[in-house]
C-alpha cells in the first residue's frame, strides 16, 4: 500500500507557467532519514515560466536545472527560461511514447486513428516499455546526473516536458540511490495526477469532437502517472541487476564513495 507522504513546507507554489513543481524533501529513507527540503526539485519545463515564476525559482538557490527534453521538445515548447547563476546541463532521454509520427498522430489524428493507435491497452503498453527502456538504454545519462549531483550540482532542478516522465524516472533513480522507500518514491511519482499538476494535453482539433470524452479516455495513459509504469521501471532493475545495489554500482558505475556523497548532498543529517 502506498504510504501518506509528510506535509511539505510551503515551496510549492502553483507556478502560472511551469506544471507540476515541488520539492522532493521530507521523504523517509529506510534507514529512517529523510531527503532534506531545498536540495532536489521537480517540475515540468521552464519555458513559458513567468517572470514571477522565475523571480521564485531564481530565489531558491538552485545549482543546476538538468532538462532531460530532447530537440523536438525544444522545438514544441521552447527552450527553458535563463535563471541568472544557474546552470544548465541538456540530457535528452528517449520520448515516453518515443517517435515524431506517433506525437503527430496523438496531437492531428481522428478518432479513428487513435483508437488503432491508443485503445485495447496499446496506449498503457507503449508506456511501460518505454520506462523499461529508458532504465536499460539510458544508465550513462542517469550515471551522469547521479556523479553530477555527487559533487557540486545541488540544489537541484530536474525537468522534462510534463515533469512526470523523464524526469520522474531521473527522481526515482536519484532517491534509490540515496535509500529513499520505494513507496515513497511511488507516493511522490502519482502527485503528478494532481488536477493543476497535469500536462495539458495539445491537439490540433480543439472543437467538442476533438477532445471528447473518448479522446481523452485514449490519450489518458500518455498524459497521466501510472504505478504500473514505475513499477516496470523497478522490475526491470530487479530482471537485469538483480537488485538497486548492483543497478547503481554495475549499470550506473557508482561507487560507494559516490554514493556516501549523495547521501551527504541530498538528505538531512543522521
Amino acid at each position: 500500500m502506498t504510504q501518506q507522504l509528510p506535509q511539505i513546507p510551503s515551496t510549492e507554489p502553483e507556478l502560472a507557467g511551469v506544471r507540476n513543481f515541488r520539492d522532493v524533501g521530507g521523504l523517509p529513507t529506510e534507514d529512517g532519514r529523510r531527503v532534506r527540503h531545498g536540495r532536489l526539485f521537480r517540475s515540468g519545463h521552464l519555458a513559458h515560466a513567468t517572470i514571477e515564476d522565475a523571480a521564485f525559482l531564481g530565489g531558491l538557490g538552485l545549482h543546476t536545472v538538468f532538462d532531460f527534453r530532447n530537440a523536438a521538445d525544444h522545438r514544441l515548447d521552447g527552450l527553458d527560461v535563463e535563471l541568472p547563476g544557474v546552470r544548465n546541463v541538456s540530457i535528452p532521454l528517449s520520448d515516453p511514447a518515443d517517435g515524431a509520427e506517433f506525437w503527430r498522430m496523438v496531437r492531428d489524428g481522428d478518432l479513428d486513428q487513435l483508437r488503432s493507435l491508443l485503445a485495447d491497452g496499446k496506449g498503457a503498453d507503449r508506456m511501460i516499455a518505454s520506462y523499461r527502456s529508458i532504465i536499460l538504454d539510458r544508465t550513462a545519462e542517469h550515471s551522469r546526473v547521479l556523479h553530477a549531483l555527487a559533487e557540486d550540482s545541488v540544489p537541484a532542478l530536474m525537468h522534462c516536458a510534463a515533469g512526470k516522465d523523464r524526469a520522474g524516472l531521473s527522481i526515482a533513480v536519484s532517491l534509490l540511490a540515496v535509500g529513499v522507500e520505494r513507496d515513497a518514491i511511488e507516493a511522490d511519482y502519482l502527485k503528478s495526477n494532481d488536477a493543476h499538476r497535469r500536462y495539458k494535453v495539445h491537439r490540433s482539433d480543439t472543437s467538442a469532437n476533438g477532445m471528447s470524452p473518448e479522446v481523452m479516455e485514449l490519450l489518458s495513459p500518455l498524459f497521466g502517472a501510472h504505478a504500473d509504469y514505475l513499477g516496470a521501471a523497478f522490475a526491470t532493475i530487479e530482471e537485469t541487476w538483480g537488485g538497486t545495489d548492483r543497478y547503481l554500482s554495475e549499470g550506473l558505475k557508482l561507487a560507494p564513495e559516490t554514493r556516501e556523497r549523495l547521501r551527504e548532498q541530498l538528505l538531512d543529517e543522521a
